[in-house]
């Protein structure tokens, strides 16, 4: 490649063999999809002592606690693409819903239940993707308490290509479960009502009759969803596959990944980096979800916390997860991210909640 350039120490591949006492970051464009380079630092990048600033690493804690409130949906972070939410509810939808504003991803952390549409019902449990386009009716009925991920999307939530892995790669067409069509449970009252979300602003639209009235249906655009249990993730003993790699939903400035459990790369034979690699996210901001099992490359990190990394600030591994890394082959963490384009803006919510002190967990004790 003839801008292809090197310059002092630097290893044969990227992540692998890096030099003893010497730390790798990844400078790179375009999220992890544009051109790159690899530095190899003999200070960590995350080694500060003080930051002033608004730029930092950011995270919340479980938030499905007493602070979260129930049966609403608490905007959390938001841009002019996206709004990413936390709902904890405890009882069904009182009524119909709709968003003329949005298509809506929303992710099952905990809980059962069914999703009733216009285009029939979809059961859901832990761990589910449900896909709902603008302008899908809907109502939530739970079966038991139910926890809530959710990313409302000002474009469509499409599946990635998949290049030359072929189009059975990272989950399986046979996968997406569609709704068949069906008429709503209820029917036995006097009025139902539908509340559309335009603009911002909610409008109550009332009927004599359950809205869900369709028989049958036909076409391309659809409810469905996915288990985050039914994603393969793409892996090499030989080379730490970057976030991209984990693409499991594209979107107009932002993707969706899943991170999911899978065998960790050789380090013994072949000097393989296990754990994710320092950078500082130019071109996007990263958020993740942590859904269930060990997060072995944070400190102190529990399912139902959530990470927000903005552009221009280094993180990677806590100090910790080089040495916990050593004698793991296997890991079983499960955890969604939100990688967009424009910078998020946290609403008033997340300051009030967040953990203030999260940035120094990188800062040697």
């Amino acid at each position: 490649m003839e801008n292809f350039k090197t310059s002092g120490i630097h290893t044969k591949q990227a992540h692998v063999k890096i030099p003893e006492g010497l730390f790798e970051e990844e400078h790179g464009r375009k999220g992890f999809f544009g051109r790159v380079s690899h530095l190899y630092h003999q200070k960590a990048p995350v080694g500060w002592t003080n930051i002033e600033g608004d730029l930092k690493p950011r995270c919340q804690p479980p938030m499905y606690n007493n602070k979260l409130p129930k049966n609403v949906f608490t905007p959390i972070l938001q841009n002019s693409d996206c709004i990413i939410s936390l709902g904890h509810y405890t009882e069904s939808f009182k009524n119909f819903y709709r968003s003329a504003d949005f298509d809506e991803m929303i992710f099952i952390h905990d809980g059962t239940g069914r999703i009733e549409t216009i285009y029939g019902h979809l059961d859901y449990v832990r761990g589910d993707y449900i896909i709902l386009p603008r302008g899908t009716t809907y109502k939530l009925y739970l079966k038991t308490e139910t926890k809530i991920f959710k990313v409302e999307s000002n474009s469509e939530f499409e599946q990635p290509d998949r290049g030359m892995m072929g189009p059975n790669a990272l989950y399986d067409q046979s996968a997406l479960k569609v709704p068949e069509a069906a008429v709503g449970s209820e029917q036995d009252k006097s009025e139902y009502k539908v509340e559309i979300k335009r603009l911002g602003e909610i409008t109550t639209v009332t009927y004599p009759f359950n809205p869900l009235t369709v028989s049958g249906w036909k076409g391309s655009l659809y409810p469905f969803k996915l288990s985050i249990y039914d994603f393969c993730p793409v892996m090499s003993h030989r080379y730490h596959m970057p976030p991209s790699a984990h693409t499991t939903f594209v979107c107009k400035n932002f993707v969706i990944c899943s991170f999911v459990e899978r065998p960790l790369e050789d380090s013994e034979v072949h000097g393989v980096l296990k754990v994710p690699f320092y950078h500082s996210n130019i071109d996007f901001d990263e958020v993740l979800f942590y859904h269930q099992g060990n997060f072995f490359s944070r400190d102190n990190i529990d399912a139902g916390a959530l990470t927000f990394h903005p552009q221009g600030i280094h993180h990677g591994p806590h100090p910790k997860a080089f040495a916990n890394s050593n004698a793991k082959t296997y890991t079983d963490e499960y955890a969604v991210m939100v990688d967009t384009k424009n910078p998020l803006k946290p609403t008033k919510w997340f300051s009030e909640n967040e953990l203030k002190d999260y940035w120094k967990s990188w800062m040697t004790k």
